[in-house]
């Protein structure tokens, strides 16, 4: 009888623990909790959970390691500490641990403002391959047969650096009539190549060609996420600028921003993307160097007044780990120069993602829909704002649902931004 009882009282314990399981399983903290990865940023108030379950579940600090880097000189000084800490129920069940970065407050100030971006790449980029008739009729690919391929980078013809398209044609030229054979350094991919081509003489044009079509500019119009305002570093567009016919990033030779006019939209739509339509502003009231062009976006620093009329002064970041699914803004230009607040949903959030597609934003607000159909090319850029804090850009849009893009965590953004002067500073 004894033993009945005894059975019947662990069975009871063991169906209550189980209800209790299931029950802070479905806790929002609980589950924001489980969805860290095994590091990550996170702000000092972040590391304890809220309300009665910071009584509950126990924070447990096994190590901590200073860390010292800076953004922007001393009012934005990125120091953090790194901590290894462990999640216990109750103080004793372990339920997460991991390596967490607790950074200190850091401010910026929105952006919003479209901006027109001009770049000249690092060498020449290949973008096609065009025949060359020769004397006898015959079409020929001298650089193609020779392995040189679209997306690879002209770095030196005979020796000499080449900046623009013209300078490589007036070298292969040079060399054609001098020598009549041209050597070509070049990038393919992550390697640095060297071919001896024989340029051919064209009888259409009257010159030596290697039967190329290159580029060595690229410009359009996006926005810009953020600036420093003690340092006047700046984060725009939230993604990689990408050569229009390669799909190939462009490495940055040298390159500037400035304020952009927005005179027209083109409506997104399912299965074409709208786009902003805009002109550089040669009376621009700010300019700005492009040092970086990377995954989460293009860096540098602005000259100049930028300004948000929404945000006068710098507002905190949002690390990751305060990013959450609900209600937000983004601020964007639609019409002329005018940064304008729009509503929007964070509908997903993906912390295991390190690249530009944190989180997936859809437009909620009327009078943006009416005009713009939705996230649009140009937007890429826009600062997302949430809880009072910057929290990532607008980067993407979905082809065949214009009113859902993707965003990119600002945390990413600054991690970009700091290597930038950190390798300045080496």
């Amino acid at each position: 009888m004894e033993d009945d009882k005894r059975v019947k009282n662990r069975r009871i314990i063991i169906f209550v623990s189980l209800l209790f399981c299931t029950f802070i399983s479905f806790n929002p903290n609980v589950q924001r909790l489980m969805k860290f990865p095994d590091h990550y940023l996170i702000s000092k108030e972040g590391i304890q959970l809220n309300g009665v379950w910071s009584k509950v579940i126990q924070v447990e600090k096994v190590s901590s390691s200073p860390i010292v880097t800076v953004l922007s000189g001393k009012s934005n000084s990125r120091g953090s500490e790194k901590l290894e800490v462990s999640y216990k129920l109750f103080g004793i069940f372990p339920l997460k641990s991991g390596e967490v970065q607790v950074m200190n407050p850091i401010k910026l100030i929105p952006g919003g403002q479209s901006i027109g971006v001009a770049l000249q790449t690092k060498g020449v980029m290949v973008v096609g391959q065009a025949p060359v008739v020769d004397i006898t009729g015959r079409k020929v690919f001298p650089a193609k047969e020779a392995g040189i391929e679209i997306g690879d980078i002209l770095l030196k013809i005979n020796t000499q650096e080449v900046r623009t398209d013209q300078e490589v044609s007036n070298a292969v030229h040079l060399a054609g009539e001098q020598k009549g054979n041209v050597n070509v350094l070049y990038k393919h991919q992550d390697q640095i190549l060297e071919k001896i081509i024989k340029p051919i003489y064209c009888v259409e044009t009257g010159r030596y060609r290697m039967g190329l079509f290159v580029r060595d500019e690229a410009a359009g119009v996006g926005t810009l996420s953020f600036l420093d305002p003690v340092s006047k570093k700046y984060g725009a567009l939230g993604h990689v600028i990408t050569d229009a016919d390669t799909n190939q990033k462009i490495e940055v030779f040298n390159g500037k921003i400035v304020a952009s006019t927005i005179y027209a939209i083109e409506k997104g739509k399912r299965g074409h993307p709208g786009e902003k339509i805009g002109s550089f502003d040669p009376n621009s009231a700010f300019t700005g160097t492009i040092e970086k062009n990377t995954m989460t976006g293009i860096f540098g620093t602005i000259s100049g007044q930028v300004v948000n009329p929404y945000y006068k002064e710098a507002i905190p970041v949002g690390w990751e780990s305060e990013v959450k699914v609900g209600p937000a803004k983004i601020y964007t230009v639609i019409q002329g120069e005018k940064v304008e607040e729009f509503e929007v949903n964070i509908d997903r959030v993906m912390h295991n993602r390190t690249d530009s597609k944190n989180m997936i934003v859809r437009v909620t607000d009327p009078r943006l829909l009416e005009v713009t159909g939705g996230i649009i090319q140009g937007m890429s850029g826009s600062p997302i704002i949430q809880n009072g804090k910057i929290i990532g850009a607008v980067t993407h849009v979905f082809v065949n649902d214009s009113q859902r893009g993707y965003g990119v965590f600002i945390q990413n953004m600054i991690n970009e931004s700091s290597q930038l002067t950190e390798n300045r500073a080496a």
